[in-house]
């Protein structure tokens, strides 16, 4: 008993006190940064983006797309683009997640979610959400399951998932929404009771990412449902998604 004691006492409190005053590490790949507002004949980041993320005129990075590889600002010879380790990317908007010249993290979190007055009124207190993985790669689906361990405890905001979507009021979706995974996910939604919300986490479940206009993928579950909240990354950091949906219940 007493050397679990000394354990506890040398672990000390593990767990994040403030979530949104919260930091990542300065290696941690964030927002992005654009210098130009145009490419230059010798720039070639576009070329060899993955994902096709990168706009040359005007010069801009559609976060929804982009998988934050570094790639690109390898590919700049005159800093065009650069990361930032500012994480709070979630919009309520696909177009909000373009970023162009001269957009600093302060504007684009000042802009990027609203908290609508019925969904701060009816989730403000307890959000039960149902994650799906909708042929995703793990990868954000490891960090969702982070999301509840004692480090970061969204559940102390009330935010948790659930097991059931009879028992959520929304859903999580990740993955690019495979052709096998389709059905399941309309089903999921279908099973989950009025009002209910839609968060798309990660590039894949936004835009499809590098799988976008792959035969082996089917979306049209975007085309049918509204997405509430877009929370970029590859994989999503679980502060990245934990500061969106607290902005997004107005918490």
């Amino acid at each position: 008993m007493l050397d679990v004691l000394k354990i506890r006492l040398h672990q000390g409190r593990r767990y994040i006190p403030d979530l949104k005053k919260a930091a990542v590490s300065p290696m941690f790949r964030g927002m992005p940064e654009i210098t130009a507002d145009k490419a230059g004949d010798d720039f070639t980041a576009d070329k060899i983006c993955p994902s096709g993320a990168i706009t040359r005129e005007p010069l801009s990075i559609d976060m929804g797309k982009c998988h934050f590889c570094g790639d690109c600002v390898r590919a700049c010879k005159n800093n065009e683009i650069k990361f930032t380790n500012f994480h709070k990317l979630s919009s309520d908007s696909g177009e909000k997640l373009v970023i162009k010249a001269g957009m600093t993290p302060e504007a684009f979190e000042k802009d990027a979610v609203f908290c609508r007055t019925e969904i701060k009124k009816t989730f403000g207190r307890s959000l039960k959400l149902r994650q799906v993985s909708a042929g995703g790669c793990n990868g954000c689906e490891m960090e969702l399951n982070a999301c509840s361990n004692v480090n970061f405890d969204m559940g102390r905001y009330g935010i948790d998932f659930a097991a059931s979507p009879r028992h959520a009021d929304g859903l999580v979706i990740t993955g690019p929404v495979t052709e096998n995974m389709a059905y399941a996910l309309e089903d999921t939604y279908r099973a989950t009771p009025e009002p209910k919300i839609i968060i798309a986490a990660g590039t894949c479940a936004i835009s499809g990412g590098m799988f976008a206009g792959s035969p082996a993928i089917d979306r049209k579950f975007f085309e049918k449902h509204k997405v509430d909240l877009y929370i970029p990354g590859c994989p999503i950091h679980p502060l990245t998604f934990i500061s969106g949906v607290m902005k997004f219940l107005g918490i």
